[in-house]
C-alpha cells in the first residue's frame, strides 16, 4: 500500500499536501475540497519535481507569502515586537524548510523542469532568511558529510569526542561556529578540490558581506532579527542535530552505515520533516526520495537487525541529544525497539550497549577501524 500511495498511475496514489494532516480532502468542505482544493493539487502535482511532492510547493508559497514580506516590512519600518515575531515564526519554519531544502540539494531541485530557474535561484532569497548562508548547506553535507560519512576527515564527526560529555558537545559546538567558514575550505583543499574550496569561501564570505551590507546600508536592527538570529539559531540547532544523528558508533565497525546513524520512527520529526528520522536509509542512498524511506526500512529490516542497526521510537534526535548530555540511557534504553539479537538484552543490557556505542575513538583507535581513510 506504501508502494501504490506514492505512485502516480496507481488508484491508491495520494500527494503529500500539507505535513499536519494525511487527509485534508476529507477535513474540508465538500465544495471548497471540488473548487480550490483539487484544482491547486493538479496544478501543484506538475509544478513539483515529484508528484507526490505537493507539500514542497505548498511551503514555497507559504515562506514567499509570510516570511518574505515580514522581511521586508521590518527592513522598512522596524518594530521591536515584530521583529521577536518574525524571528519566532522563522524559528518555527526553519525545521520543515531545512529538510525541504535537503531534498533539494540531494536531487537538485524540488519543482518541475519548466520551473528551472526559479528552482535556481529561490534559494538566495529564502536561504538566509532562515539561517543558512549561501550554498553552505549543500557544500558541507553533499560535498563533505556523504563523501565522508561521519569519519575521521568528515568537519562534524562526532567520533572523537564522547558523545554524552557536555564539555565534548560544547567543544564539538564551538568549532563548528568559529572555524567552519575556515574548516570546509581547508578541508577541500586538503582533498585537492580547488574549486570547491574556493566556491565553499566564496559563498561563505558573500553571505557574511550581505549581512555586513544590510546593516550598515540599510537597517541594523531589522538585519539582527531578519538574518543574524536565525543564522545563530539554525548553527546550533544543525550541530545538535547532528550529535544525536551520529552519537551511536559501534566501535568493531564504526564505518558501516548502519552503525555508525540511527533510525527514528513515531517521531515528530517524520510527520513534519520529510521523514529525517529514517538517517540510515538516507546514508545507504543519499538520493532516496523521502517517501521512499519507510518503504525501504520496512523491506530491508532483516538486513538492519542482521548489521546491529540502532532504531528508536518516540524520541527526535534533538531529544536524544539532550538525553545522552544528561546521562539518562534508562530513558533511551526504554526508546529503543531492539532489532535482530537486540531482542535478547534486558533493559541493563540496552543501556549498556548505548554506552559502549557513545565512546570516544582515540586516533590509534581510528587508525585501525578506519584503514581505507588512514
Amino acid at each position: 500500500l506504501l508502494k501504490s500511495m506514492r505512485n502516480p498511475g496507481d488508484a491508491h496514489f495520494e500527494p503529500t499536501i500539507v505535513v499536519s494532516v494525511d487527509d485534508l480532502p476529507s477535513r474540508l468542505p465538500k465544495s471548497v475540497n471540488n473548487l480550490v482544493l483539487q484544482p491547486f493539487i493538479r496544478w501543484a502535482r506538475k509544478t513539483a519535481r515529484y508528484e507526490t511532492d505537493v507539500v514542497m510547493i505548498v511551503h514555497l508559497l507559504l515562506y514567499f507569502t509570510t516570511s518574505v514580506p515580514s522581511a521586508v516590512l521590518l527592513f522598512r519600518n522596524f518594530n521591536f515586537i515584530h521583529g521577536i515575531l518574525h524571528a519566532v515564526m522563522q524559528v518555527y519554519y526553519v525545521g520543515t524548510y531545512t529538510l525541504m531544502m535537503h531534498q533539494h540539494i540531494h536531487q537538485r531541485g524540488i519543482l518541475s523542469k519548466k520551473y528551472s530557474a526559479f528552482d535556481k535561484l529561490f534559494p538566495y532569497v529564502t536561504d538566509p532568511l532562515m539561517g543558512h548562508t549561501w550554498n553552505s548547506y549543500f557544500y558541507h553535507h553533499v560535498k563533505h558529510h556523504h563523501i565522508e560519512g561521519n569519519g575521521p576527515d568528515d568537519l562534524s564527526s562526532t567520533i572523537r569526542y564522547q558523545r554524552d560529555d557536555i564539555f565534548h558537545f560544547l567543544h564539538y559546538v564551538g568549532r563548528f561556529f568559529c572555524l567552519v567558514w575556515l574548516d570546509l575550505p581547508l578541508y577541500f583543499f586538503r582533498k585537492g578540490r580547488w574549486g570547491l574550496a574556493l566556491r565553499a569561501a566564496g559563498w561563505e564570505f558573500g553571505t557574511y558581506f550581505f549581512y555586513y551590507a544590510m546593516a550598515t546600508y540599510v537597517n541594523r536592527k531589522a538585519t539582527i532579527f531578519v538574518y543574524i538570529i536565525p543564522f545563530l539559531l539554525l548553527r546550533l540547532g544543525l550541530m545538535a542535530g547532528n550529535w544525536g544523528q551520529h552519537a551511536l558508533v559501534d566501535p568493531d565497525e564504526p564505518d558501516s552505515d548502519y552503525r555508525s546513524s540511527i533510525t527514528l520512527v513515531d517521531v515528530a520529526s517524520n510527520r513534519f520533516c520529510f521523514n529525517d528520522g529514517y538517517h540510515t536509509s538516507h546514508h545507504l542512498n543519499p538520493l532516496r526520495h523521502w517517501r521512499e524511506h519507510p518503504v525501504s526500512f520496512l523491506e530491508q529490516r532483516k538486513t538492519y537487525g542482521k548489521e546491529g542497526a540502532i532504531l528508536f521510537h518516540n524520541i527526535d534526535f534533538l531529544m536524544i541529544t539532550f538525553r545522552l548530555l544528561a546521562k539518562d540511557y534508562e530513558h533511551l534504553a526504554k526508546c529503543m525497539v531492539p532489532l535482530g539479537a537486540q531482542a535478547d538484552l534486558t533493559m541493563e543490557g540496552r543501556v549498556e550497549l548505548l554506552k559502549r556505542l557513545t565512546r570516544k575513538f582515540s586516533e590509534e583507535d581510528i587508525r585501525k577501524k578506519f584503514k581505507k581513510q588512514a
